[in-house]
C-alpha cells in the first residue's frame, strides 16, 4: 500500500468497513492514515539485528499454577439462578440470535 493515501483510498476502506464519511472526515482520515502508514515506513529503519526473536508472546511468563480436581458445583444449586430449566437438567435461555 503506498505511503500517501487519496480521498478515493479512505473512501474505499471505509466502505469495505461499511462507514459511513463526511467529506471532512475523508479529509481529515486520509491525512491520518497517511502519517500512520509514514510512521511505519519509518518503524521499516530501526535495526532489530540484535534483538532476539521471541517464538510466543506469553515467552518468559510465570509458570501458572497446577490444575487440581476439585468436586464441581451441585447441579441444583447451579439450576438455581436459571430462569427456566431445560430439559435432563439443563440452562433453557432466551433466543438471541434469529
Amino acid at each position: 500500500m503506498p505511503t500517501v493515501l487519496t480521498a478515493a483510498d479512505v473512501q474505499r476502506i471505509a466502505a469495505l468497513a461499511h462507514l459511513e464519511l463526511s467529506d471532512a472526515e475523508v479529509a481529515l482520515f486520509t491525512t491520518q492514515l497517511t502519517q500512520i502508514l509514514e510512521y511505519a515506513e519509518r518503524l521499516k529503519e530501526v535495526d532489530t539485528s540484535a534483538v532476539s526473536a521471541t517464538w510466543h508472546p506469553g515467552a518468559g511468563a510465570p509458570d501458572l499454577r497446577p490444575d487440581t480436581e476439585r468436586p464441581s458445583l451441585p447441579r441444583e444449586a447451579a439450576l438455581a439462578g436459571a430462569p427456566e430449566r431445560g430439559p435432563d437438567g439443563l440452562f433453557r435461555v432466551p433466543k438471541v440470535i434469529d
